[in-house]
């Protein structure tokens, strides 16, 4: 099977889990991390979905899955331990027209969930295409250890002058050059070791005056 790779936008968008558990529990706190709107159906429900229901838009029925739960659905996901409700939870999503996962089953989904490293706003995704996910775990903490914190710095970072060099009517093409001599730079290597001044000093450099971090990032400005 050859997946075609994308990043959905469900913030605001009804989705569905099925099955209350710790699978599902884990598939609804990332499913939530996207601002998504949760039903979860299951007739037992874990003690974290219940304090998360509390909080965030998130709504528990503690009952067994119906088809009609699917109705206003963006997607859904199939985790329970039932092979059969799976199997027709899919089904139901098929004549549906409705995105659906079921946990470790890929043959029938219609789209399968990758490994995920997140630094905030930066997103690396793994998959093995449902061949094995020991191998995309173990590549997701060899990742992990190589993107740290310093990197979503650096996203912040870039994304505030972007956005100050457009306001400054720059032709947006002259970014390019500007961006690729920062990323070239030692930049992620002062903001992990947090060295303001000498963040500030390539800054000047290539940018010209008015770019400091602190300016720039005022609640993320490092200490040295």
């Amino acid at each position: 099977m050859r997946y075609y790779p994308v990043h959905l936008d469900i913030k605001n968008r009804n989705c569905l889990v099925v099955g209350g558990g710790g699978v599902g529990t884990r598939k609804v706190e990332n499913l939530l991390k996207c601002d998504a709107r949760v039903t979860v159906v299951s007739p037992k429900i874990s003690s974290k979905l219940q304090d998360l229901s509390k909080s965030e838009p998130l709504t528990l029925k503690r009952r067994p899955y119906r088809s009609s739960d699917l109705a206003g659905m963006f997607l859904v996901i199939g985790a329970t331990n039932d092979e059969n409700l799976n199997r027709q939870i899919s089904r139901d999503a098929e004549a549906r027209n409705t995105l659906c996962n079921i946990a470790d089953r890929p043959e029938v989904c219609n789209f399968i969930l990758p490994s995920i490293v997140r630094r905030d706003d930066l997103v690396i995704t793994i998959s093995t295409s449902g061949r094995s996910p020991a191998l995309a775990k173990k590549l997701r903490k060899t990742l992990e250890r190589q993107f740290g914190s310093e990197y979503a710095d650096l996203l912040r970072l870039m994304g505030a002058i972007r956005i100050k060099l457009l306001s400054e009517a720059h032709e947006p093409e002259a970014h390019k050059p500007l961006f690729e001599q920062l990323i070239n730079s030692d930049l992620i290597d002062l903001i992990r070791d947090a060295k303001t001044e000498e963040i500030n000093s390539l800054l000047s450099r290539v940018l010209g005056d008015g770019y400091r971090f602190e300016d720039l990032l005022p609640n993320d400005s490092p200490q040295e």
